[in-house]
């Protein structure tokens, strides 16, 4: 009888009838990035933690590092032809554009609930959404600070008063020494006094608004500092300023953390909040910050396994590791709990800073705003234009070109 049994059973396998549970079908999520050093590392610790953790549920993460200078590029020229990865990193600018392309970018608010939008610190998922809509999940930012030299400024200033009362104190042009030093003919770093202001780039609907006189009054302001205070270097290069910083002929800095780099282990420094402005009612500096997000592709087949994925690495546990080992500022706000992160002198500095700074806009039209402004601000600089007629120009420029694309 046991015979005729196990005669049975082999004729049932070789008809198909009888067969094992088959093994769950492995999906391959793919993901770019161009981090290096220390976010690398951190990040790549993290997936393989993943990695382990869902190797049951048939997931795994693979990675890609492709150099910034050609990611956005390669992004939109695979991504809406359905090559690419499944997910990406990367700052929130060319959203509005890579949304409008279609089929690059995926809207996730079908994968959103309460509990998700609110681990976020609201500024950042903000700038992951375009037109009421949220692409991605912010990971981490980016933004502009006060950075100064503790041996000349002990306590720094914490309004435009007295950010001049102390630069003037340690400027000495003939000596080359100055108190405060940034490239405020950038216009990305000019934007910090124009949103002070209440100034901005565009208004509802993506309207140009260069010229408004809140932009006018901040570069006006401007030249009263380089001018008439005369506390900064004229036309500072990125390499004069990190010089005169690390060799304490610098005692301010205006910057974000790709500076904190450059500074020599002999400077003792500090960061803190930009000062607010007298002149403006004693509103707060308001630099842009760029944010930080993972996407998911629009042409990617297995997308709520990609989710996943953005889910786990916006997590407090992934946070945590890429901000005290890759030395991110983490969009997640509980990150702030943990007293590794709450202790450390530069996340807190820039956690403070970036309550009052204002996502870079993620519309198409910004593209069109880098090249008027630029002239702009070399204009007023250069004397040989002003403020107004300056701006004038710029918004002129910029809104022709807005209106020449919305009749693509």
């Amino acid at each position: 009888m046991k015979n005729l049994r196990l005669i049975a059973a082999a004729c049932l396998c070789a008809l198909g009838l009888l067969s094992m549970p088959a093994a769950a079908e492995t999906k391959e999520i793919v993901l770019w990035h161009a981090y290096r050093a220390e976010e690398k590392s951190a990040l790549e610790k993290m997936i393989a933690q993943f990695n382990a953790a869902n190797a049951s549920k048939g997931i795994h993460v693979s990675t890609l590092v492709v150099p910034y200078d050609a990611f956005a590029d390669k992004i939109s020229a695979t991504v809406p032809r359905g090559k690419g990865p499944d997910l990406f990193i990367f700052a929130q600018d060319r959203l509005g554009g890579w949304s409008e392309a279609g089929n690059t970018v995926e809207p996730i608010d079908f994968y959103l609930d309460d509990a998700l939008r609110k681990r976020f610190i609201p500024s950042t998922l903000e700038a992951m959404t375009y037109r009421g809509t949220v692409y991605g999940l912010p990971l981490n930012y980016k933004v502009i600070t006060l950075i100064y030299n503790k041996k000349l400024v002990p306590t720094p200033p914490k309004t435009s008063g007295e950010l001049v009362t102390m630069a003037k104190k340690l400027t000495d042009v003939k000596a080359g020494r100055f108190g405060l030093a940034y490239s405020y003919a950038d216009f990305y770093y000019h934007a910090a006094l124009l949103n002070g202001f209440g100034g901005g780039v565009f208004g509802p609907g993506a309207t140009p608004t260069l010229n408004s006189p809140q932009n006018v009054k901040s570069a006006e302001l401007l030249l009263k500092w380089v001018d008439k205070d005369g506390i900064m270097p004229v036309e500072p290069s990125t390499a004069l300023i990190t010089s005169l910083f690390n060799e304490g002929k610098a005692g301010m800095v205006f910057s974000g953390p790709w500076f904190l780099g450059e500074i020599s282990k002999d400077v003792d420094y500090g960061l803190a909040p930009l000062p607010t402005l007298d002149e403006a009612g004693g509103k707060p500096m308001r630099p842009w910050m760029t944010v930080e997000g993972v996407f998911i592709s629009g042409s990617s087949k297995n997308k709520d396994a990609a989710f996943e994925v953005a889910k786990f690495l916006s997590s407090e546990e992934v946070a945590k590791v890429l901000a005290v080992e890759g030395r991110q500022s983490p969009a997640n706000q509980a990150a702030y709990a943990d007293p590794r992160i709450a202790g450390d002198a530069q996340l807190k500095a820039f956690r403070q800073q970036v309550e009052v700074a204002v996502p870079m806009p993620n519309v198409p039209e910004m593209s069109m705003v880098w090249s008027p402004a630029t002239s702009a601000m070399n204009a007023i600089l250069k004397k040989s234009s002003t403020p107004k007629a300056a701006l004038d120009v710029a918004q002129k420029s910029v809104a022709k070109d807005v209106a020449g694309l919305r009749k693509k």
